[in-house]
């Protein structure tokens, strides 16, 4: 069996959110383009060329981060709301 290497570079958005209420939500990584979540068995089947058989594989995965969003914290604003009084009863209107 021959050996072959494959590189293979896509661009994936990870965002980690320890404070998510999911586990699932905690550390999602997402398509770059599509946004959709990678499907990385697919990607690997595509590199040995989706000929049936069962195959060793190396993967090596290489994270360079590119550029990272701030995390932005929601705002709290403090409103002065004034106090109305109800508005007349339809009863009273009439009498």
């Amino acid at each position: 069996m021959e050996s072959s290497f494959h590189p293979m570079n896509k661009h994936y958005i990870l965002q980690l959110n320890p404070n998510a209420s999911h586990d699932w939500d905690r550390c999602t990584l997402r398509d770059a383009l599509t946004g959709g979540r990678p499907d990385l068995a697919r990607l690997i089947a595509e590199a040995v060329g989706e000929q049936a058989g069962s195959y060793l594989v190396a993967v090596n995965i290489e994270v360079q981060v590119l550029q990272q969003a701030p995390v932005l914290q929601p705002e709290r604003v403090t409103l002065d709301v004034p106090v109305v009084a109800p508005a007349p009863q339809l009863k009273e209107l009439v009498a």
